[in-house]
Order: C-alpha cells, then sequence, then structure tokens
C-alpha cells in the first residue's frame, strides 16, 4: 500500500475512534459500529491500531470501554502482576502486564536524579 493510503486510512480510524468516544452515552449501538468499521479500515490498510485505542476497543463485542461505565478496572497482584479490564457489556477480560522493576531501572533513575 502507498503512503498516501495508509495516511487516509490513519486520519479515517482517528475520526471514526472520536465520533464513537462522542457517542457512547447517547447510542451505544452507533458506537459499537464505528469501532468496528475502525478497525476493518485499519486491517484492510495493514495498519496496527495504535495500543491506546486498544486498550479501549472489547475484542468480543466492540463496544467502547470507558472504566467506571463500560468497563470494571482491577490490578491483579497474583503470579505476574497484570491489570484486568472487564467488559460490563458482554464480560471479556483483557489483561495487560505490569513490567516488574528490575535492579538495573532503579540504577538508571537514581544517576538521572542525581
Amino acid at each position: 500500500m502507498s503512503g498516501d493510503t495508509k495516511q487516509v486510512a490513519k486520519q479515517r480510524v482517528q475520526v471514526l475512534f472520536e465520533l464513537a468516544e462522542a457517542n457512547y452515552k447517547i447510542n451505544p449501538l452507533l458506537s459499537r459500529r464505528y469501532l468496528e468499521t475502525a478497525r476493518r479500515v485499519a486491517m484492510s490498510a495493514r495498519l496496527s491500531l495504535p495500543t491506546a485505542y486498544t486498550r479501549r476497543i472489547c475484542k468480543k463485542c466492540y463496544s467502547l470501554l470507558v472504566p467506571g461505565e463500560t468497563s470494571r478496572v482491577r490490578i491483579k497482584p497474583h503470579r505476574e502482576p497484570h491489570v484486568t479490564i472487564t467488559c460490563l457489556t458482554c464480560g471479556n477480560q483483557k489483561r495487560i502486564p505490569l513490567k516488574p522493576i528490575t535492579k538495573l531501572e532503579t540504577k538508571k533513575e537514581k544517576k538521572e536524579i542525581e
């Protein structure tokens, strides 16, 4: 695909995501349709959606995940610490691993402070 096609696809995905955010309270079905269309546009242009967008879309029902309204966010410390985002529409869960702080990272932070 040419660069122009990808640029247009990025703009359309961004506009569709903004429309979905604006309409999710008024008409959740229309909001889902916008998100589904945005995902299809990105797939047809061979673009990956930014992580900021993918974390706010339910993979199962395409609803917009708004913490406290359409999703529940919990931090789980079991085994590997992770954040669990549960869609309140369909019950699907999304897990995002939390990186543990290593000794090397703390040394870098100490050097930056000094």
